[in-house]
C-alpha cells in the first residue's frame, strides 16, 4: 500500500520553506539595523528621533530621548545588478513622498532588508528586495536595558 502525504503537511513540516507573500516580525538586532537604516532616509521622524535611532544604531544605548519611535515606510524596492555590476540604488515611500537612495547607503539598505529576512527575487539580471507597510518601533528605555529587548518590526511582503 502506498501512502502519501498532503502537500500542506509537508510544507509546515520542512524547515526553511517559507511563505513569500507572508507578513514577517523581526525583534532585537536585525529590527533595530532596519529602523537604522529607514530612520536615516525618513522624512515622518523628527531630528530628534533619527538622532536617538542613530546612537542607539551607533551603539549608544543611553540615548536621551525616552519615548517610543515608531519608524514606517509604505513601500521599498531596492535593486542591485549582476550584470552591471555599479547598480546599487532603493526607492522608499513615505506616503506621498518618494526618496530614491543610491551606491554604499542603498547596499547598506539591501543587506539590512535581507538580514532582516526580505525574500529576494530576480529578473533578467536584476536582484529585487522590496517590502510593503513597514512599521519599526523603536523604545529607548527597553534598549537601555540591555537585555535584547526594545525593537521590534513588522511588514508585508510587496506586491
Amino acid at each position: 500500500m502506498k501512502f502519501t502525504m498532503p502537500a500542506a503537511l509537508v510544507l509546515a513540516l520542512a524547515p526553511g520553506i517559507s511563505d513569500a507573500s507572508a507578513d514577517a516580525v523581526n525583534s532585537g538586532t536585525s529590527a533595530l539595523a532596519l529602523a537604522g537604516v529607514i530612520a536615516e532616509a525618513s522624512p515622518l521622524l523628527t531630528s530628534a528621533e533619527q538622532r536617538a535611532i542613530s546612537m542607539m544604531f551607533a551603539e549608544t544605548s543611553d540615548v536621551p530621548y525616552k519615548k517610543k519611535i515608531s519608524v514606517t515606510a509604505d513601500k521599498i524596492v531596492c535593486r542591485t545588478s549582476n550584470v552591471d555590476l555599479t547598480i546599487r540604488s532603493c526607492q522608499l515611500t513615505f506616503g506621498k513622498k518618494t526618496k530614491t537612495i543610491n551606491g554604499r547607503a542603498a547596499n547598506q539598505l539591501f543587506a539590512t532588508l535581507a538580514m532582516a529576512g526580505v525574500a529576494p527575487d530576480a529578473a533578467a539580471g536584476t536582484n529585487y528586495e522590496s517590502l510593503a507597510n513597514l512599521t519599526c518601533t523603536v523604545d529607548p528605555q527597553a534598549i537601555r536595558q540591555k537585555d535584547g529587548s526594545g525593537a521590534a518590526c513588522s511588514y508585508e511582503a510587496a506586491k
